[in-house]
């Protein structure tokens, strides 16, 4: 979203509204029409196996979509829904396919911060939080889940949310990463919802997995995902050294930081990289390399500790 030309992205994705796409063997697509700077051509819904099957990441509030989804499993029968995270464009429509078909519907848990609101800090509906879901079945990193013809090991991947759990079919080599990975763009990280701490551990544990085909929640598929996964990690790590250059110029605010550091960036995605310069400025005061009064907070002013 900003200065991102060490990520080779890949925007193209012709997939259109409505269209069931098999993308592999056992592996349907969905896409939703809700296209946005933060959703790209939208959210992407999928469908694992045949005959009877799982869905995941049903999407937001939308019947349209709803019903495109249960169009494309017609005469099979959905036996699992999972929900990689309780954004409002992922989590909300499970409640229309579990309604329909009775599937189990698995994921971490319901929604929570990734730490404490601060006294200053308002609990923000412009989040996008989902705090309507709850789950069937809460899943532990690491367990496994059956279906006719897959199974599905879930994988821990805080950071964008807290509980945000990509699920890997390690048979294949594959996972489906949620927003944790997008080839299009970089994930927001935006606190207390969102932890840079976290998510930079799991971009690390990613790295160890041997997974090499990463389906996301918005845009096209992540072929060599690990070597991808290290173009992330190495673009966070030069954002924090972009936060620490311009800190050792004086002190500053996060709007002073983030005209400094995205230069060029859509003017509609200014908020979202504010909170993502926050999420950097609280792992570096957590290490005791940058200072602030009081909190790190989105209004706080920081300087080098």
């Amino acid at each position: 979203m900003s200065d991102n030309d060490d990520i080779p992205f890949n925007r193209d994705f012709a997939l259109k509204p409505g269209v069931v796409d098999e993308v592999r063997p056992g592996i349907r697509r969905v896409l939703c029409d809700n296209p946005s700077p933060f959703t790209f051509t939208g959210t992407v819904s999928y469908i694992v196996g045949r005959g009877n099957v799982a869905i995941i990441d049903p999407g937001p509030d939308s019947e349209a979509h709803a019903s495109a989804l249960l169009d494309a499993v017609r005469g099979e029968t959905v036996t699992h829904i999972f929900v990689t995270h309780t954004h409002r464009d992922h989590s909300p429509n499970t409640a229309r396919i579990k309604a329909a078909t009775g599937a189990t519907v698995y994921a971490e848990g319901p929604h929570r911060a990734s730490r404490p609101y601060y006294g200053s800090e308002k609990i923000s509906a412009e989040s996008g939080a989902d705090r309507d879901f709850h789950p069937d079945l809460q899943v532990r990193d690491g367990e496994t889940i059956a279906g006719d013809g897959w199974a599905l090991q879930a994988v821990a991947t805080p950071g964008h949310t807290a509980n945000h759990m990509a699920f890997a079919w390690a048979e294949r080599k594959l996972m489906f990463i949620g927003d944790h990975v997008m080839g299009w763009s970089t994930s927001i990280v935006a606190p207390p919802d969102g932890s840079m701490i976290d998510y930079m551990a799991s971009l690390h544990k990613l790295t160890q997995r041997g997974e090499d085909l990463y389906f996301s929640g918005h845009g096209p598929e992540i072929a060599d995902a690990p070597r991808y996964v290290r173009f992330l990690i190495r673009h966070r790590e030069a954002r924090e050294a972009s936060i620490l250059h311009r800190l050792a110029k004086g002190e500053a605010d996060i709007p002073t930081m983030v005209r400094a550091i995205y230069i060029g960036i859509d003017p509609r995605l200014m908020g979202a990289a504010g909170y993502s310069v926050l999420a950097h400025l609280e792992d570096l005061v957590g290490r005791g390399m940058v200072a602030t009064d009081g909190d790190p907070v989105i209004g706080g002013s920081y300087r080098l500790a």
